[in-house]
């Protein structure tokens, strides 16, 4: 299904910062980022390890583990403000609103529980559907995510599934009470090659045909490659750049992301060496005054080490980086 450009935004974040207090003072792990998400549109959320996308995850989903909290900013969802509500009622909207698929699906399934068991009481948790209704739409679900033999399956356990059978069972579980938004974090990793692709198409093919947004948080520009209509770039708790896979895969605009995709291997081109990026990410102790990333950028200069940038319109991506000045002044 196609995204419906006259409809308002699902998901709106607002200068969202993520705090974490130490005995050494406050660590800001997310700082400032601001993206909204359209209904059937598919947002990648890519960076190194550390760089805040999980845990910008985790903060749209309710799920920030303390001492980490939300110290500014808002999340909204339909309109509805949700990083504020009670702890009940935004477990109520995470199971009926928001779904979640997790990197390894063994911490989302219990292994005492026939995976039945398990899509039935999440069906009746959010529906008033019976218990027969509540497993007609079980094995449904378990057809829709491509489980062969979901009548039987049905009564199966966790460990009677493959890695990637589970991760498609917990695909159902994300999807059974037709929620709008579903955040998959990672949901590959653990997976074999060969089923990833799988996997990825899957989530991509249910989420278009139910109109669901989704934030597909990742490492691997690759899996953002496949399934993504935009990509947030993340950079030491920051949005570096963002805008359509397309553009971005293309015609990166900041020294980070051009970096990024020069280290990814191109089939088809000899390439006798890839781009490498000197240097690794500032820990949050030691993030650089100006822009984070200057200590590694081969473009920086003055102003980089003096202020830091914020997103500014370059073509069809918004990147933060004084490089594009001019288009900030004239845009």
């Amino acid at each position: 299904m196609a995204i419906q450009s006259d409809t308002k935004p699902l998901l709106e974040v607002k200068n969202l910062r993520i705090e974490f207090p130490t005995r050494r003072g406050v660590l800001t792990a997310v700082d400032d980022i601001s993206f909204d998400i359209m209904p059937g549109e598919v947002l990648g959320v890519v960076g190194e390890s550390g760089a805040g996308k999980s845990l910008t995850g985790a903060a749209v989903i309710g799920l920030l583990e303390p001492p980490g909290r939300i110290a500014a900013g808002s999340i909204s969802l339909e309109g509805q403000r949700i990083d504020n509500l009670p702890y009940e009622k935004m477990r109520q909207i995470r199971g009926r609103k928001i779904g979640a698929i997790f990197q390894d699906p063994l911490t989302s399934l219990n292994p005492l529980y026939s995976i039945g068991r398990q899509l039935v009481e999440t069906i009746q948790t959010h529906t008033d559907m019976s218990e027969s209704q509540a497993r007609r739409r079980a094995v449904e679900l378990l057809a829709d995510v491509g489980i062969p033999a979901p009548e039987r399956r049905v009564d199966q356990y966790p460990h009677q599934f493959s890695g990637g059978m589970r991760q498609r069972v917990v695909i159902a579980l994300a999807l059974a009470v037709n929620p709008k938004l579903v955040i998959a974090d990672e949901p590959t990793t653990a997976l074999d090659v060969s089923i990833q692709a799988q996997i990825l198409d899957l989530i991509r093919k249910l989420c278009k045909e139910r109109n669901v947004g989704v934030i597909i948080i990742t490492h691997d520009m690759g899996v953002i490659a496949e399934t993504a209509d935009r990509v947030a770039v993340m950079y030491a708790g920051r949005i570096a750049e963002i805008g359509p896979v397309r553009d971005v895969i293309k015609h990166a605009k900041h020294p980070y992301t051009h970096g990024l995709m020069g280290s990814i291997p191109t089939i088809g081109h000899d390439t006798e060496k890839l781009t490498q990026i000197d240097g690794s990410m500032p820990r949050l102790t030691d993030i650089p005054r100006g822009c984070a990333f200057n200590p590694r950028c081969p473009k920086a200069f003055d102003k980089c080490f003096v202020d830091r940038p914020e997103l500014i319109q370059v073509e069809q991506t918004r990147a933060a980086c004084w490089l594009y000045e001019k288009e900030a002044v004239h845009g």
